[in-house]
């Protein structure tokens, strides 16, 4: 089978999927916090060692 021929049998395979089949992960916004409060930590260590 040639590389055409397999890569259009790809494509003809496709398969769609719902958006929370595909993410296959969690929504939450835990890690929007997370990041958020490690941020403001990190600039507050920064100003903390800047000022000593």
């Amino acid at each position: 089978m040639k590389r055409n021929d397999r890569e259009r049998d790809m494509v003809d395979q496709e398969k769609h999927v719902a958006t929370d089949e595909a993410r296959g992960g969690s929504t939450e916004h835990t890690v929007r916090y997370v990041l958020g409060a490690s941020l403001a930590l990190a600039v507050i260590v920064m100003i903390i060692l800047l000022l000593l």
